[in-house]
């Protein structure tokens, strides 16, 4: 499968078939005709001696500073090499993938000044799984995601490290030895690599990617445990939903209908039933996991606006070389932090589904903590435990980075985003809030075992049968861990979202 750019907003959908290696990228005509147009532009400059920031000058503080015709590409080299001060361990493989076609993609829109030739080897790299080592910490998010992405044009130019084909070998031999030949950088190339915010959306669009995929499954999970507790689905009904239209809300309540449809449990506690309500965990879910959904949609939106935007400095505007400030990453980092906070309340209203399952004076009959031993076999008891521990630390993790600014640059980049921390913090709430939905369906499923022979929907047992694939019910007490991380590896491939189309 081949994705041409053309500088346009590319679904997330994309973002991950790329971060698994799945398509190969090519430029359009159209995009190499803009990028040929604003590079002669450049060179016009150059020509007769103009003085344009990046082009012929420092950077930052030393924006007044002219650079001499004869040291331009030097320039741009030593610009790379500087900003190379990334810390910590390396992004995964796929998060730099994806940074590599978002930083193709926004320069396709052929207003950064750069060649041709330089994108294509980039998309060269890509396609040929040779992939730039860049290091996790570094980057507050203004201008752009400096240093992560100088770590990657340092392999562009033939520098420092990649991974080729899983193994972290020298750049420059790997890339000869695929054909590929490093880049000279002329004036302004080194400034349109850096400038941009694709470290932070990379890793940002994947996490929220994932996050799509778990509220659906999270949902799966709650009409499971919903189901083990002899909860009603009255509150799902549709009518409820109609006159509070937030469409999240509908999408959940259809969701939840669904997975609950034509359950042997539930039939055989709707006549007499004297509850009219159930706990909110159970009667709120559209309500709650429908706005996470909402949150996720605008996050989404932002995201995919920003993968078709030119984020660097200056811009090639027809006749005109203007600086602004589009490389702040403001608007990404802020929908990052919205969408941590989200996922933290739906993993909050999933523990306390965990706890009703667990708890005898909650649990509509179900044996303390699950425990075919209560007393001798402590059951599921230190699984909510986790889930706890688990919440508690995406709560503070939750806490905003893009409300903080530290200036850089002796005060002429005075308000930073933090925008990387706001994306490498979503990730890790995302891994924690799987972990925490893998418990609430080990306990769910437990709580549907013990309500046999009833069987629970066509749906609910299939998830229940993923489940039982990889973990057996609880006979007695033994080592729980395995049996978390084994539901955990279901949620992240997708095996217990069922019941939609929007996978």
């Amino acid at each position: 499968m081949a994705c041409i750019l053309n500088g346009d907003p590319l679904p997330l959908e994309l973002w991950a078939e790329i971060s698994e290696g799945e398509v190969t990228v090519q430029l359009s005509d159209s995009a190499r005709q803009r990028m040929e147009a604003s590079r002669a532009r450049v060179e016009a400059i150059l020509s007769t001696g103009q003085v344009v920031y990046g082009v012929n000058t420092g950077f930052g503080k030393f924006s007044d500073v002219t650079i001499s015709s004869d040291q331009v590409r030097q320039l741009q080299l030593n610009l790379v090499r500087s900003h190379c001060v990334g810390l910590g361990e390396p992004l995964p493989i796929e998060e730099v993938r994806v940074m590599m076609l978002l930083r193709a993609n926004v320069l396709a829109k052929g207003l950064s000044g750069i060649r041709v030739s330089v994108v294509e080897t980039l998309l060269g790299m890509l396609n040929q799984d040779l992939i730039p080592v860049v290091p996790r910490r570094g980057s507050v998010g203004a201008s752009g995601d400096l240093a992560p992405l100088a770590h990657l044009a340092l392999a562009l130019i033939g520098e420092g490290q990649i991974w080729s084909h899983g193994e972290m070998v020298a750049a420059g031999p790997a890339m000869r030895a695929a054909g590929l030949e490093p880049v000279e950088l002329q004036a302004k190339e080194g400034l349109a690599l850096l400038n941009g915010t694709q470290a932070l959306s990379a890793v940002g669009g994947l996490a929220v990617f994932e996050a799509e995929r778990l509220v659906r499954t999270t949902t799966v999970a709650g009409a499971m445990s919903t189901d083990a507790l002899l909860g009603t689905d009255s509150a799902f009904d549709a009518r409820i939903h109609e006159a509070r239209p937030h469409s999240g809300q509908i999408r959940v309540a259809e969701h939840l209908r669904g997975l609950l449809a034509e359950s042997e449990i539930r039939a055989s506690h709707r006549e007499g039933d004297s509850r009219v309500q159930d706990a909110y965990s159970l009667r709120c879910m559209p309500q709650v996991h429908g706005a996470v959904h909402g949150v996720l949609d605008h996050v989404r939106s932002v995201l995919e606006i920003e993968s078709g935007s030119a984020t660097d400095n200056p811009l090639v505007l027809g006749e005109d070389v203007l600086s602004g400030g589009n490389f702040h990453g403001a608007p990404v980092a802020l929908a990052l932090d919205y969408a941590a906070i989200a996922l933290v309340d739906l993993m909050s209203i999933s523990e306390r589904r965990i706890e009703r399952l667990v708890n005898p004076d909650y649990s509509e009959g179900l044996p303390a903590f699950l425990s075919r031993e209560p007393g001798l076999g402590s059951g599921l008891m230190i699984a909510q435990v986790t889930a706890a521990a688990l919440l508690n630390e995406a709560r503070v993790l939750a806490h905003p980075a893009s409300i903080d600014n530290t200036p850089t640059s002796a005060g002429k980049e005075d308000h930073v985003s933090m925008g990387m921390t706001s994306a490498n913090k979503l990730r890790q709430i995302v891994r924690l809030a799987e972990d925490l939905v893998a418990i609430e369906f080990l306990c769910a499923a437990e709580g549907i075992d013990h309500r046999r022979p009833m069987r629970t929907s066509t749906l609910l047992e299939e998830a229940h049968a993923e489940i039982r694939a990889v973990v057996p019910p609880l006979s007695s007490d033994r080592v729980l861990s395995s049996d978390i991380e084994a539901i955990s590896d279901l949620i992240y491939s997708g095996h217990l979202d069922l019941g939609t189309s929007s996978k």
